[in-house]
């Protein structure tokens, strides 16, 4: 509860900082600066040979992402000793200032050999951190090859690392499953992506303060509001290259200690009905589904999860999200514990000395067992840097009307209707589509059984990319040919659950046609002998209205949940939980 309520502190805290006009946030690049505001002639960057085809860049990410170069990254990390976000700044080889360095004179060397179009960058940044005040992200721009959309996708992940103590500064403190996979991931994808040319400007952001309070990506989140660039998409890599299950781990994870995992990774999200943030995860796991798995040697499987973050945990695509900018967070499948390093008996190595990139089992001098799986994180940057790629060279998101005749879905795109083709992303019951359908011109009609849809669209430009996808809107299908009145119209709505089976949390939805007078409106849950197990009131404005109901991970069953107004039991459904 500590870990929830300190971000729950700092979503506050984000808000505060925009208002607040005396934050100093400052970018030590000037023409970085320029490139994030698209106020830049496209020209300047231009590399003497444009690669920018879609194919190409998918297959050269795949092909290109090395495991050793993740792996040398590692050490280089390991080898500060420590990065907590208030060690030593001054040393060249110890501590967060050395290891702030070492990143800044990677994006430079990564950028003289792709013909000094990457532009390396600190954002400076005033905050008490550790008895510290003043502290410095690192980051590198690529520009975009137009700057009429003028938005930025940004890859990032946290350098900085933690013992117990948050501010222990003497401890060893390796962090490299975190989150020295994430800070690795992002210079990897610095070094692949900048051979290839991408509409929009691509930002590889390694972020500072993030064990302390998600301090870093607050300060560029707030400097990007504060200035006015527009963010199309951020990708958190948090905890992205362990497979080995912890004797702790915050839920929902993994089945059990030792348990390993190099094939699944989650995505967590905030929100669940017309979420952006959902809609990038989905988008994500799409381009994933389509452009690299049918050349996977190792195909990866994509879970998109319910919760923004692990219970009680948070991570740096908060503070964006707070802002309304679309951000989501990859985490491995398996984590080494749970983080509550005060617990009685924790032994795990997540927020410790231990987590460190392996151990010398037979004493030879070498490591010999890894706790970062190499194989698995360059995986997952693969996944990172395909769906970067894609939005970077997208073509602009339509926005559309959804209506339903018997046993048909129709859509109508009205906005940006100049592309050939348009994709329809439905959902039912899960997190992601249950199917995804592709039409030509502005017009569809889908046949569909009857039943509640959920839907998105986007455009495909003419080499085949669809744009992230839009707004999402609902509505009901019946297939009888004279509808019932009680069937297609319902003013008041229980929907199912969302997903279903879910793990630890799920969404409960409820739909209202029409303004709805009432005093009181809650939703029971009660188990199948009919005990109350939670009540938790919900507004029934206009629309859909959302809950998330968090049951707790092992905690499996079959439940009943039932919406009541003033008193009066109104629908009820079924919903059931799994490991």
């Amino acid at each position: 509860m500590k870990l929830l309520l300190r971000f729950l502190l700092l979503a506050a805290a984000v808000q505060a900082s925009v208002v607040n006009a005396q934050v100093v946030n400052i970018c030590t690049n000037p023409v970085a600066q320029q490139v994030l505001l698209g106020a830049y002639d496209p020209a300047t960057y231009h590399a003497s040979v444009v690669i920018n085809d879609p194919n190409t860049i998918s297959q050269g990410i795949n092909a290109r992402v090395s495991p050793d170069s993740l792996h040398a990254y590692l050490d280089i990390l390991s080898s500060f000793g420590t990065r907590n976000s208030g060690s030593d700044t001054v040393s060249s080889i110890r501590g967060i200032g050395a290891a702030r360095r070492w990143v800044y004179a990677k994006f430079q060397q990564i950028s003289t050999q792709n013909e000094s179009r990457l532009l390396p960058s600190y954002l400076q940044f005033d905050t008490t951190m550790c008895g510290i005040t003043q502290h410095r992200n690192i980051f590198a721009v690529l520009p975009g090859t137009d700057t009429s959309d003028k938005s930025v996708v940004i890859v990032e992940g946290h350098i900085d690392s933690r013992s117990a103590d948050v501010c222990d500064t003497a401890a060893v403190a390796k962090g490299i499953e975190d989150n020295g996979s994430g800070t690795a991931l992002v210079i990897e994808l610095a070094r692949v992506m900048s051979k290839y040319s991408y509409s929009r400007t691509i930002v590889f952001l390694v972020t500072i303060g993030e064990e302390q309070g998600l301090y870093g990506a607050q300060a560029f989140a707030v400097y990007a509001q504060a200035h006015g660039i527009k963010i199309k998409a951020v990708m958190n890599n948090d905890v992205i290259g362990g497979i080995i299950c912890g004797h702790t781990s915050s839920p929902p994870s993994c089945p059990g200690f030792e348990d390993i995992d190099s094939t699944h990774v989650r995505l967590f999200s905030f929100g669940g009905f017309n979420s952006f943030h959902k809609g990038l995860s989905r988008f994500i796991k799409l381009e994933y589904k389509e452009m690299i798995q049918p050349y996977a040697i190792v195909p990866m499987t994509i879970n998109i999860m319910t919760p923004e973050d692990r219970t009680g945990r948070g991570g740096d695509h908060i503070p964006f999200r707070t802002l309304a900018y679309p951000a989501m967070r990859f985490t491995s499948e398996n984590e080494d514990g749970d983080a509550d390093v005060t617990a009685p008996g924790y032994i795990d190595r997540q927020h410790t000395s231990s987590d460190s990139i392996g151990v010398d089992i037979d004493g030879n001098g070498s490591i010999d067992t890894f706790f970062v799986d190499f194989d698995y994180l360059a995986r997952n940057t693969v996944i990172n840097g395909n769906a970067a790629g894609m939005i970077g060279i997208g073509p602009l998101v339509p926005d559309f009307t959804v209506a339903a005749t018997p046993g048909y879905l129709n859509i109508n795109i009205t906005v940006h209707p100049e592309y050939l083709n348009y994709r329809v992303g439905v959902r039912t019951t899960t997190n992601d589509w249950d199917s995804v359908y592709t039409f030509t011109g502005t017009t569809a009609a889908i046949p569909l059984p009857t039943g509640n849809y959920i839907v998105s669209v986007a455009s495909v430009d003419a080499n085949g990319v669809e744009s992230l996808f839009s707004k999402e809107l609902m509505t009901h299908v019946d297939n009888d040919a004279v509808p019932q009145v009680a069937q297609q119209v319902k003013n008041v709505e229980l929907l199912q659950n969302k997903p279903n089976p879910a793990d630890e949390a799920t969404m409960i939805s409820v739909m209202v046609n029409d303004p709805l007078q009432y005093k009181e409106a809650y939703i029971s849950i009660r188990d199948l002998s009919g005990k109350e197990v939670k009540r938790s009131a919900i507004a029934l404005n206009k629309g859909v209205n959302e809950l998330m109901y968090e049951h707790g991970y092992n905690m499996v069953g079959t439940f009943i949940y039932t919406l009541v107004i003033d008193g009066a039991p109104l629908q009820s459904k079924r919903m059931v939980f799994t490991n």
